[in-house]
């Protein structure tokens, strides 16, 4: 049954932690971008990025600054804008948005071409080095950004300026002998040309996005002849070659998520998009091999990917260490990005629970609750003063930052926050299908009839889902939900009126058919006890420990709550873990309590090491676990999710 996601005008926001985050991007982290990429925000890094295109527009003087991709940081700020004003029309945002768009029309050459970098600083570089250079991921994001923009508000200026740089780019590449034979070193275009198919309906934009996809990899190898004509025999890197690229294999033959984390998921998910487009069944095998790999051998408990500090990337099955752990934001916003893809090639939940997985945790750590400060690096434990010191951890940021040097997660997450809708509903023929359970509506139309749902729940931290269906007339269709994979014994009633869902089950949806009259309601339970996790022992680091996981949250330790010294803290099997809700705290939250044992550190005084004797001597204390999401939002310390187990 084909399924396809429902638009997000179709979807009214109103649950009270997405919606606060909504509302969070809308009112603080979109201005406090826009004056970062303004360079207004004092002490932190200047981003340069607007007053770039200012001087490819010849509207200013001076030079280029910052990284060889800082446009990009704009077009994703414009993306979050575009899906703001989608929900929310705002007049004073949408004149901000098109006097942007003004300006990158003006900085748009005559050709089409459009890079600030390289109109500004280096104009006879263009296309020199696909390899290290992000002319190609630049013009990805601005595509994006394009067709979000025209979604939301019907103008079409920033669409036909990207239409005319997409024009140019495939007179520039492709498989004839006149054209350049080259692909990204950092995708993001195959999946952006897709999403301009879709909004203009060129089929010269899929067929440019096959291109790029089957040609990765292909020898004899591009990156090698384009270095050779630049008489440049350096590896970007060092010694990680095409793999950080993921061109070390033509797509077809890759079964393994190497490289560059970012870099990986968004290859696959254009990977994703030509397959369903093409109808290519073989390609979408591929995807499902490497889906396998990533969230079976390679993927944190907290939906993050991306294990090692060096090259941000892939390294080995199953090497996921936690305070040397990379996991950038946008590696966890990208598997989201992925999981959406492959849900609608196969309506099964494992793809809707590692998107909600990475969502409640990986992506939203990224993030203060002021909208004010990022996190970059993801790690599951954080010890202050080793990072302040250690070489291997000086990556680990002990507190989210106001902006970064390379701004790419900050204005990623806003985009994402922003379009948090469109991830709730999808609809086919005749079925509706649930796959987030956040407080909202959603208009659907199924075999003719125009249908309602309305969700109201206090997801994640509750256990009820509460469904209206409010068809225009008495209708018969399939209401699917999915009973993410964390639960056991999910309860559905309809009317009232329990329902078995052994038979009705298929691929952790639950398809519920029958003739709906307007009002008909809809119970869900989804029990959400505390769970204790273990990891498989091929995972050394978390060998004898445990992660706390509730629903789909995934909980850690901090220092204010717990004291310093968090790796000495042992968590018995027989202590008895509560639920606490905790309204004042970190906006509200459920907190896990309960009693976990410490080291005695008397006989510790003035000896590091001594012969053991006798078993450890401990002590009782009281433990508290907050949703990892939200950790380091008060005072700066320690953080662990893996607790030793007793």
């Amino acid at each position: 049954m084909k399924a396809k996601p429902i638009s997000l005008t179709a979807v009214n926001l109103k649950d009270k932690l997405w919606k606060n985050r909504f509302r969070l991007v809308k009112d603080e982290v979109i201005p406090y971008q826009w004056a970062a990429l303004n360079d207004r925000i004092p002490g932190v890094p200047p981003s340069h990025a607007i007053e770039n295109f200012r001087i490819a527009a010849g509207e200013s003087e001076g030079e280029f600054f910052g990284r060889i991709f800082q446009d990009s940081d704009v077009a994703k700020w414009l993306e979050a804008v575009s899906y703001v004003l989608a929900t929310e029309p705002n007049s004073k945002l949408e004149q901000i948005a098109d006097d942007v768009i003004d300006l990158i029309a003006k900085a748009q050459q005559e050709d089409g071409y459009l890079n600030t970098y390289f109109t500004a600083a280096e104009p006879d570089k263009r296309w020199a080095n696909l390899r290290d250079w992000h002319e190609l991921y630049c013009a990805g994001h601005m595509m994006e950004a394009a067709v979000a923009y025209f979604e939301a508000t019907g103008k079409r200026k920033l669409l036909e300026v990207m239409c005319r740089f997409a024009d140019y780019i495939a007179d520039i590449f492709g498989p004839e002998p006149e054209k350049m034979q080259g692909y990204p070193g950092h995708p993001e275009i195959e999946l952006a040309l897709v999403r301009l198919y879709h909004a203009t309906g060129q089929e010269r934009y899929l067929q440019l996005s096959k291109y790029f996809v089957d040609q990765r990899g292909q020898q004899p190898h591009w990156y090698e002849l384009e270095a050779a004509k630049r008489e440049d025999s350096r590896q970007y890197l060092r010694d990680l070659g095409p793999a950080y690229s993921q061109a070390h294999l033509p797509i077809r033959q890759q079964e393994t998520a190497e490289g560059h984390a970012v870099r990986a998921l968004y290859l696959f998910s254009g990977v994703t998009d030509v397959a369903v487009e093409t109808d290519d069944h073989a390609l979408l095998e591929v995807c499902r091999k490497l889906w396998e790999n990533v969230t079976q051998h390679r993927m944190y408990i907290t939906g993050a990917v991306g294990s090692d500090h060096y090259g941000e990337r892939f390294s080995f099955d199953y090497d996921l260490p936690n305070d040397r752990a990379y996991t950038e934001t946008c590696a966890s916003i990208a598997l989201v990005f992925w999981a959406h893809r492959m849900l609608h090639t196969e309506l099964d939940a494992k793809y809707a629970d590692i998107m909600e997985r990475a969502l409640y945790n990986g992506v939203l750590s990224g993030i203060s609750l002021d909208g004010k400060s990022f996190f970059y690096v993801n790690p599951l434990e954080v010890w202050p003063e080793a990072c302040a010191v250690r070489d291997d951890l000086r990556h680990v940021k002990t507190v989210r930052q106001g902006w970064f040097s390379c701004a790419c997660c900050p204005p990623n997450v806003a985009r994402l926050v922003a379009s948090i809708g469109q991830y709730i509903y999808s609809q086919a023929s005749d079925a509706a299908y649930v796959h987030l359970y956040v407080t909202s509506e959603g208009e659907l139309e199924l075999d003719g009839a125009k249908v309602k749902l309305i969700q109201e729940t206090d997801y994640p931290w509750q256990e009820i889902v509460d469904l209206t269906v409010q068809p225009d007339k008495v209708s018969e269709f399939t209401l699917a939900l999915r009973i993410p994979g964390w639960c056991q014994g999910a309860l559905v009633s309809v009317n009232g009126e329990s329902i078995d869902l052994a038979p009705l089950t298929q691929k952790g949806y639950a398809y519920i058919r029958r003739r709906w009259q307007p009002g008909d309601r809809i119970q869900l339970t989804l029990p959400m006890p505390i769970q204790r996790i273990r990891a498989t022992p091929q995972v050394r680091e978390n060998a004898g420990r445990v992660a706390l996981q509730r629903g789909p949250i995934v909980y850690c330790l901090e220092e204010v709550d717990n004291g310093p010294n968090l790796s000495d803290i042992i968590l018995p099997w027989e202590a008895k873990l509560t639920c606490v809700w905790k309204p004042e705290l970190l906006s509200g939250v459920m907190t896990v309590q309960g009693k976990a044992l410490r080291v005695d550190g008397a006989e510790w005084e003035n000896c590091l090491y001594h012969a053991a004797s006798a078993p450890l001597k401990t002590e009782e204390i009281d433990l508290t676990a907050i949703p990892y999401s939200t950790w380091c939002n008060r005072e700066p310390g320690e953080m662990l999710v893996w607790i030793r187990e007793g």
